[in-house]
């Protein structure tokens, strides 16, 4: 019976190294595998914002086989590795793919204090209780126009075509920069905008929007899902004074999407406004 047990013993020992080596093994063999790589990570130092920024860019594959050609450029507000730079970047390479859109070049910022940086000063409490670090856009718009766009030219090779993508707090600040910088970008997707910030004071930069200089052919895209009356209304107002006071230059689009809602909303909306976005647009299909 000892003489059993001490087999039995063995037994186990043996399978139990086994497994411990084959699992060592596929530990060893998935590591020594090459990445898969989306993108490339690069920095900038900003003076406006007192810190360097990490930078998620997607090239897209037709940019690695010659280096004459120059590429429109999407910004991405909520650009980190694990929020929106993924799934946005695989909708422009399928979009690209098949042909609805042309070979584009996605910046991924990503986010160091979102709250902070998307926002402009409020004089609501409640604003101020829930975003103690709020109202610093201003310098996030002089990052973003005088630093990181510059930046974006001389490091990689861009045409002037220019997407701002934001959704939520970065939809604010989407509409901030259309409503008083519209010139920074020719085409913006702004998605489940905040403008309830500061008791919604931003409509009333709207009704200034005719007098700003716009690029030719700016495309704007404002959409919003089924997410609250607030929500709901203040998308539709911000849509109806800019249709109201938009300039000869911009062309306007605004989209409900019923089946959505304010987390599952990105996704489907990226997919349609950008194929809206550069339907008829001048590029070579």
């Amino acid at each position: 019976m000892q003489k059993l047990s001490r087999i039995v013993c063995t037994i186990v020992l043996i399978a139990m190294a086994s497994v411990s080596t084959y699992a060592q093994t596929k530990e060893q063999r998935i590591a020594s595998l090459p990445p898969f790589k989306l993108g490339v990570v690069d920095k900038i130092s900003s003076k406006y914002l007192s810190e360097t920024r990490t930078l998620n860019v997607y090239l897209p594959d037709e940019y690695y086989k010659d280096s004459v050609t120059c590429y429109p450029v999407i910004y991405l507000l909520d650009g980190s590795a694990n929020e929106d730079f993924v799934h946005v970047t695989g909708v422009v390479q399928f979009l690209t793919m098949i042909r609805s859109m042309p070979p584009t070049i996605v910046v991924g910022i990503a986010n160091v204090d979102r709250k902070r940086d998307f926002t402009f000063p409020t004089t609501i409490d409640s604003d101020l209780h829930s975003f103690p670090t709020t109202g610093h856009s201003e310098p996030f718009i002089q990052f973003l126009e005088k630093e990181l766009q510059p930046y974006i030219q001389r490091a990689y090779r861009c045409n002037t075509s220019k997407t701002l993508i934001g959704q939520s707090l970065g939809g604010l600040l989407a509409t901030q920069i259309l409503l008083t910088k519209p010139s920074m970008f020719n085409r913006f997707l702004i998605v489940s905008p905040s403008i309830w910030w500061d008791n919604s004071s931003i409509l009333a930069k709207a009704n200034d929007l005719k007098s700003k200089k716009a690029e030719p052919d700016t495309r704007v895209y404002i959409a919003v899902g089924s997410e609250g009356e607030r929500m709901e209304n203040d998308a539709r107002h911000l849509a109806d004074l800019i249709k109201r006071g938009s300039n000869s230059n911009i062309k306007f689009n605004f989209h409900y999407m019923p089946d959505e809602n304010h987390l599952t909303i990105l996704h489907n909306c990226v997919y349609q406004a950008l194929i809206s976005l550069n339907e008829d647009a001048d590029w070579e299909k």
